[in-house]
């Protein structure tokens, strides 16, 4: 109230009482009021230094660490390359398995069909090719957001290393239990498959243990055993827990018996068998080996008899059956094998081939005219 009687009673006033106030007095009151409304409208020198300095960009992520590289190629791509390759190994072996097909041995012999088709292709239920395939697979898809792919995102650089690591152990451990089956339950026979396979493994563990560096690999080398240890007991318990299911029942065991040599034999395999035989040349075969029965039937009934073979399981296959000693000796890797002049030849060869290998001329061709005696 006291406000408005007292700019009631100035606006009341006579003009020339009004106008009274000295000059100064209202140049200074105008030159304060001014100067008032300049400090609330403008801002003050250091307020136009702040506001003139550019905005302050957010703190940018840490730059990720060099990748480490082998022979000129990240690591990362080499982790990539190879487990792409054991992707497509194991997903054929996969489609095998799941369709009951047969697999198309590169070495021949009757290994690759019989160990993929053993109970020791299958852990806990679960095809081992389906595992394989899940493991290579996410090996591959690591390696590429590790090389820079926004694959699955929320993983940082350590995170994607080590479980690489982890996995590449745990995929090596296996290979190494496999082999050690391999060696132990099917004896002189050979699958290229596994050996490709367990090859992948090491190459994938051998990545990654130069990706971290051999100094800085030794402080997980606690998890890398325990995880090692962690595999093989997985893998024992479920083949040990398979195999007391088939207690009970008859072990297997395949008795021996002769394969028939249904085709003719023609002039040139009867004289390539009988030259064979005049140098010591041997094949070492199985008697439930498809490829030794295509070899022979190449042949025919009559050269077939004629021909040096070693039947290398001669008392029957399975449990408590042992290859003979002299196949043994001779360090096989799969089935039929010709030993032919120092010469060792793994698998079924066309009659040409074996012909090349002993030096065997037919009569009648130009070379037999050439190294005829005149």
């Amino acid at each position: 109230m006291a406000t408005i009687s007292a700019a009631l009673a100035i606006s009341f006033l006579p003009p020339p009482t009004r106008f009274a106030v000295p000059a100064t007095d209202f140049s200074s009151s105008r030159i304060k009021r001014a100067a008032r409304f300049r400090c609330c409208a403008e801002p003050s020198s250091q307020d136009q230094e702040t506001s003139a300095a550019p905005p302050t960009p957010p703190p940018e992520k840490p730059a990720r660490a060099s990748p480490s590289s082998l022979l000129g190629i990240s690591t990362s791509t080499w982790s990539a390359g190879v487990a792409g390759l054991g992707f497509l190994e194991t997903g054929y072996l996969t489609y095998l398995k799941l369709t009951g097909s047969e697999a198309f041995c590169p070495i021949s012999g009757g290994g690759c069909g019989d160990i993929l088709d053993s109970d020791y292709s299958v852990v806990f239920g679960i095809p081992l090719p389906l595992l394989g395939l899940v493991a290579y697979g996410l090996v591959t898809t690591l390696s590429l957001q590790e090389n820079g792919a926004d694959l699955l995102p929320g993983l940082d650089d350590l995170d994607i290393r080590l479980t690489l690591l982890l996995l590449a152990t745990s995929m090596a451990t296996a290979s190494a239990y496999f082999l050690y089956i391999l060696s132990a339950k099917f004896v002189g026979v050979s699958c290229s498959y596994c050996l490709l396979s367990a090859f992948l493994s090491f190459t994938l563990l051998f990545i990654r243990v130069k990706d971290f560096g051999f100094d800085r690999i030794q402080k997980f080398a606690g998890i890398q055993l325990a995880v090692a240890v962690i595999v093989a007991l997985a893998l024992t318990n479920s083949y040990s827990s398979a195999t007391t299911q088939l207690k009970g029942k008859d072990d297997f065991v395949l008795e021996p018996y002769e394969t028939e040599i249904t085709t003719e034999s023609s002039p040139f395999a009867i004289s390539l068998a009988r030259h064979l035989h005049s140098i010591g040349a041997k094949m070492y075969g199985a008697f439930w080996c498809s490829h030794c029965n295509e070899q022979k039937q190449m042949f025919g009934r009559e050269a077939s008899k004629i021909l040096d073979y070693v039947e290398c399981f001669p008392n029957g296959a399975g449990k408590g059956k042992k290859m003979t000693q002299e196949c043994q000796a001779a360090g096989l890797e799969g089935f039929p094998t010709w030993f032919i002049d120092g010469k060792v030849l793994s698998g079924d060869q066309e009659l040409k081939v074996l012909a090349e290998a002993s030096g065997f001329v037919a009569e009648g061709t130009e070379q037999s005219k050439e190294t005829a005696p005149n």
